[in-house]
């Protein structure tokens, strides 16, 4: 959908009536490919809205340091939906994205390859770190990250 586009007005039914299923998939395509969600469908962006409310300790501890535009000016999201993907953090003026690997990960390095090569393959820089890391250096994953957002992309 182009953005000088408008779109048409959502139907109003009488009292009983419900949607019909072509008008609702209709508006759930708008919705999906808008540049916001970036192509999510429903159910990744209700997944990430959960993660939003259960955030681990680890990820707390860093999106205190990079809330509030702390970095460099810079707005980041938490469990940001991306395709079929959500990331932990994403900056979308820096096109970067922040995972933080907990012992998970050690068992799905295949499956964090692959979706490094798809983000990358978007135009999203990726930055990793570890559990471990963000929770005993903090100082130095914010300067590393801090490093980066000066970096051209």
């Amino acid at each position: 959908m182009r953005r000088n586009e408008k779109l048409p007005p959502f139907p109003t039914f009488p009292h009983g009536e419900g949607v019909k299923k072509k008008e609702k998939m209709a508006y759930s395509r708008i919705i999906n490919e808008s540049k916001h969600n970036h192509g999510a469908n429903l159910n990744i962006r209700a997944k990430a809205k959960d993660l939003r409310g259960n955030m681990t300790h680890t990820e707390k501890k860093l999106w205190n340091k990079l809330r509030k535009r702390q970095l460099k000016g810079m707005h980041f999201r938490r469990q940001h939906p991306y395709g079929i993907y959500i990331l932990d953090f994403y900056c979308f003026e820096a096109n970067l994205a922040i995972e933080v690997d907990g012992g998970i990960h050690l068992f799905r390095e295949e499956y964090d390859e692959e979706r490094n090569r798809y983000l990358e393959s978007s135009g999203i820089r990726v930055l990793r770190f570890t559990n471990q890391e963000i929770e005993t250096i903090i100082d130095s994953v914010i300067d590393v990250i801090n490093k980066f957002l000066e970096s051209d992309p």
